[in-house]
């Protein structure tokens, strides 16, 4: 098994919409915001490759949409999507499965894009599965007031159109040595990534806690649906991931990639900090 990062784009939120209620005194110690109160953030996808295999964990924002709609993000810098499997041997054709988080815009709108003639849409990854959890796809179906600007049709209808998607209803081994956990604070049915790599676990953990910022379990993101349950399933996977020395891997933090863990007299916090490419 070989297992590799990217970042797709660096892109601009909303510091008190990343860390919800927390102080800007207190957050602003440990992750900077700009003068406008920006954070830059990453947005980073998991390759796992296995035999005749290869798994791409979320696709990032995609194309799609028109200058209004990116004006706000500010993306800069990262790899590219099709670049960044580029620069690591693989081309979109190759692409056995696509692994969805969740369906908000940044984490799956790089699975379609627009035809050639711009009539319609067409799969990146035209030979991929697509997994989504059935209790995410059916809320997305639905959409609600709090999360209509991140629930895009466009970026997952197509999929299901194409027959390319498959929906996931049960927590376990998705893949050998890839297995999945269901989370519900963030938005229903989110999907966190565990996957057995040189005798460690790591634990894609995405919107769950999308930096080491947030590893405090009261630290977590206004865009959070429940944030008592995203409290609650923190506390779980990290107590897990504390007991069994697994390694977190960051999705949006600019300048950690990975860590473990260790106690601290605030909690659960970071021991080491590295990247995927030291294991």
């Amino acid at each position: 098994m070989k297992v590799d990062l990217f970042n797709i784009v660096n892109f601009k939120a909303d510091g008190g919409a990343m860390f919800g209620v927390v102080p800007k005194v207190l957050w602003s110690r440990v992750y900077k915001s700009d003068e406008n109160n920006l954070v830059t953030l990453s947005l980073r996808s998991l390759i796992v490759s296995a035999g005749d295999r290869v798994i791409l964990v979320d696709t990032g924002w995609g194309d799609k949409q028109d200058e209004k709609f990116f004006r706000h993000l500010y993306l800069h810098d990262g790899e590219g999507l099709t670049d960044g499997l580029l620069n690591r041997g693989f081309t979109p054709g190759d692409v056995t499965d696509v692994f969805l988080t969740h369906l908000h815009a940044d984490h799956c709108g790089g699975c379609v894009r627009k035809n050639g003639k711009g009539t319609g849409y067409e799969l990146v990854f035209p030979n991929a599965i697509h997994h989504v959890s059935r209790i995410q796809w059916e809320w997305a179906l639905k959409n609600n007031p709090r999360e209509e600007d991140a629930f895009l049709k466009e970026n997952y209808i197509p999929v299901h159109d194409s027959g390319r998607l498959r929906l996931v209803d049960e927590e376990g081994e998705l893949f050998e040595n890839f297995s999945v956990r269901v989370c519900n604070g963030h938005t229903p049915g989110m999907m966190v990534a565990l996957v057995k790599y040189r005798g460690r676990t790591l634990v894609f953990a995405g919107d769950l806690i999308p930096t080491a910022a947030h590893l405090p379990l009261v630290w977590n993101m206004s865009y959070d649906i429940e944030s008592l349950k995203t409290i609650d399933e923190k506390k779980k996977i990290l107590g897990e991931a504390l007991e069994n020395d697994y390694i977190l891997v960051f999705q949006h933090d600019l300048h950690v990639e990975c860590c473990d863990l260790k106690v601290t007299p605030k909690g659960i916090g970071a021991k080491n900090i590295f990247k995927l490419s030291e294991i």
